[in-house]
């Protein structure tokens, strides 16, 4: 008899689990609408995804200019114009 090192792993997806949960229909519609999704699944997957962006991005932005005696300091985003060029005689 073959004993599997790991009976339970049969039938799992390396990243991907089922998960059951309650959400309100109505959100869920509004949802689905808002962002433009076509499967409740697609629908989860972005807000999820945008709640990570979202955590991300509040998450540096404490970090920006956390250094006490620094002022944002505006930085000139083009070059000078060059000076003209002098005739020789």
């Amino acid at each position: 008899m073959v004993w599997f090192k790991q009976p339970y792993e049969y039938g799992r997806n390396g990243c991907m689990k089922k998960k059951t949960f309650n959400v309100d229909e109505k959100l869920m519609r509004e949802a689905k609408a808002a962002c433009g999704a076509s499967t409740e699944t697609e629908t989860v997957r972005l807000g999820l995804e945008a709640l990570v962006r979202h955590a991300a991005y509040q998450l540096a932005r404490t970090f920006g200019g956390s250094e006490r005696g620094q002022e944002q300091i505006d930085v000139p985003r083009r070059r000078e114009k060059p000076a003209p060029k002098r005739r020789v005689a």
